[in-house]
């Protein structure tokens, strides 16, 4: 075991009365005497304060996750978090206990219910009665299969009859051609089977789905999701090597001509990318400013910026953000770009590139190799490069790279490594070139706002990064590569290990617990400092559950420590990365021939003779396949597992 934590203190909170704050004392008392007491944060007074309901549900949950909570005899609260396992498998245990107290809260829901029973439920379709348990495969037949292949043969060639994997694309409004269910629906289906909580993220999604064309109804073998990447992932940067410090100071002890240039175009097509209209028309911006810069100038843009936040703090009206722009409509984008949350984004925007542009002033006649190194021996001048590749950064990170936010095999195909199949299939040709389909004409949200007209970035997938679920023990990434000259290419992709994560945000809290600090932080008398409108900033749950702990007066750091630390993984797809992603290079060299057509048979007869022709030997695996039988009752362990408490029907 590790060494013991530290106690935190929690003190009452201060908008409390004396009653309340009596109240707070004694529920933390009553959560110390005994564990997982979920009664106090369900069956909490509605009258009560914001605070104590938010207070009250935040031990509550702490409580639950495994935390120890002590009330010293001067009535003061502490709590202190659980010890984390030496052991890999203790330790995963521990935390797919956590996961599965807000997976199964999520399984409760009347709505979720419903859904599960209706997939569920069979119907007629073509002339005979299907569900969603006509896409598992039975485990028995599979074994059967499997057990027929004859020792010697090829063995990727007979095992493919048996397994023969493509890949589907979700679009939510098309229907399986096997049992006419929704592919999103299927999706979301077998996603409640996963040991944590769903939960939709905001950005760009693809759905995949693995299906096996050698059985019946074509089964799912598993499933994926490509996500927007989040923004900062030290380890991430770190391996890609573009944190601003990093990078200057590689840039430093090698400037040359190409990044000099890079300076400079960088400048003015940030700058390009900005509506100055209204800017203008306010004196607020001269085009001679650019060339002279003044301090005055920079100030009142930023006092500016100021002033509008706070304008759209106190009236803004949601629903003008919620509807949707045609990528098209220029007037429309003119209207976003003059709204008080995006001018006060502009007026920042501008600000930090007339300082940029006065610190780089000296150095630019244009920028040459030797001026760049000039210029990064001066703190200003280095700083403005620092700000330069922060900006490129945030354009790559939102189009060019995607997180695989879900990505794993279900059963039987997880007993023979189908895991490994689906995270290959993720980042194939074939994903790549649906995702530039897909998003190749997307108009970016943001970039167009700030601009006042539609924007479209490249949007070439060359970076895929991910997570393991548990941060102790093995993991479907682990030793997971193949060749790229398979796929007509040369090197191999693969899927890196760059670090550890650093166990922090909201997934120990309940989503009641979550309400409660956001009703809180909305009710506090600085007013909605979080309204969720895409463009006011990343990650607003988190945001808003740091406020309403930072309300409580309670140390929001130390709270948001969850213990689930994470394993970080990267794939990248080419061989130019860093250059490519900071516009530096505009095309990217993949490590792979972009056009193959074969791809998802070339990387499933890798997966066949890699990975499962050496397990279909083990009598332990075939039996673990075996164990998922279809029919009803179903006991197959592709099938929603809902609590218990909550069947109304056989199971």
């Amino acid at each position: 075991m590790t060494a013991t934590a530290p106690w935190i203190s929690l003190p009452t909170p201060p908008a409390l009365s004396r009653a309340e704050a009596r109240t707070f004392t004694a529920t933390a008392k009553q959560l110390a005497s005994a564990r997982g007491h979920a009664s106090v944060r369900d069956n909490q007074d509605r009258r009560a304060h914001p605070a104590l309901a938010a207070a009250t549900c935040v031990l509550a949950d702490l409580v639950d996750q495994g935390w120890s909570i002590r009330v010293d005899p001067a009535q003061r609260v502490a709590v202190r978090p659980p010890k984390e396992a030496n052991d890999p498998e203790r330790e995963k245990a521990r935390v797919r206990k956590q996961e599965l107290l807000k997976r199964d809260e999520q399984l409760s829901v009347p709505s979720v219910r419903r859904f599960v029973a209706e997939m569920e439920q069979p119907r007629e379709f073509r002339g005979r009665f299907v569900s969603v348990f006509s896409l598992m495969r039975d485990g028995e037949e599979l074994r059967a299969a499997l057990e027929r292949l004859e020792p010697g043969d090829n063995a990727a060639k007979s095992l493919r009859a048996v397994i023969d994997p493509y890949v589907q694309v979700v679009d939510p409004t098309e229907r399986c051609a096997h049992t006419g269910l929704r592919l999103g629906d299927i999706w979301r289906y077998f996603r409640h089977t996963w040991s944590n909580q769903y939960t939709s993220t905001p950005g760009r999604t693809m759905l995949l789905l693995i299906r096996d064309r050698a059985a019946p109804c074509h089964p799912v073998i598993g499933i994926a999701a490509l996500g927007s990447s989040i923004v900062q992932i030290k380890e991430r940067d770190d391996w890609i090597g573009w944190q601003s410090n990093q990078f200057t100071e590689a840039l430093a002890e090698h400037p040359t001509t190409r990044m000099a240039r890079w300076v400079d175009q960088r400048l003015d097509s940030a700058l390009d990318d900005l509506y100055l209209d209204d800017l203008i028309e306010d004196g607020l911006y001269w085009p001679s400013l650019w060339a002279h810069p003044a301090d005055e100038a920079i100030e009142r843009l930023r006092k500016e910026s100021i002033a509008r936040r706070d304008d759209h703090r106190r009236f803004v009206q949601r629903r003008e953000f919620k509807r949707g722009i045609e990528p098209t409509d220029a007037e429309a984008w003119r209207q976003r770009a003059e709204s008080d949350l995006f001018r006060s984004k502009r007026c920042l925007a501008l600000a930090d590139l007339l300082r940029c542009r006065a610190a780089l002033l000296p150095f630019l006649s244009p920028l040459t190799r030797n001026g760049l190194a000039t210029a990064l021996a001066d703190p200003g001048g280095r700083r403005a490069v620092s700000d330069l590749v922060r900006r490129a950064k945030a354009e790559s990170v939102g189009t060019e790279m995607a997180d695989l936010t879900v990505c794993g095999a279900i059963a039987p195909y997880n007993a023979l490594l189908g895991g490994k199949l689906v995270a290959a299939l993720a980042v194939s040709p074939t994903v790549v070139h649906a995702y530039h389909e897909r998003y190749g004409d997307y108009a970016s949200v943001i970039a167009s706002s700030m601009a006042g007209r539609p924007i479209h970035r490249r949007n070439n997938l060359v970076f895929v990064g991910t997570t393991s679920l548990y941060g102790a023990g093995s993991s479907q990434y682990n030793r997971l590569h193949f060749p790229a000259e398979a796929l007509g290419g040369a090197g191999r992709i693969e899927f890196r290990e760059l670090g550890r994560s650093r166990s922090f945000g909201t997934s120990h809290l309940s989503s009641a617990t979550v309400t409660a600090l956001v009703r809180l932080s909305e009710q506090s008398r600085s007013g909605v400092r979080v309204n969720s409108i895409f463009g006011e900033g990343v990650n607003p749950k988190l945001r808003k559950v740091r406020d309403g702990l930072d309300l409580l007066g309670w140390p929001s750091e130390a709270l948001l420590q969850h213990g689930r630390q994470r394993i970080v993984y990267g794939v990248s797809l080419v061989s130019n990365l860093l250059p490519y992603l900071l516009g530096a290079e505009t095309e990217p060299n993949y490590l792979f021939r972009r056009n193959v057509k074969d791809d998802v048979t070339k990387i499933t007869d890798w997966w066949l003779q890699r990975w499962l022709s050496p397990r279909v030997r083990s009598t332990e695996v075939l039996n673990a396949v075996a164990a998922h039988r279809s029919g009803r009752p179903s006991r197959h362990g592709a099938r929603v597992p809902v609590p218990k408490a909550n069947l109304s029907r056989e199971s």
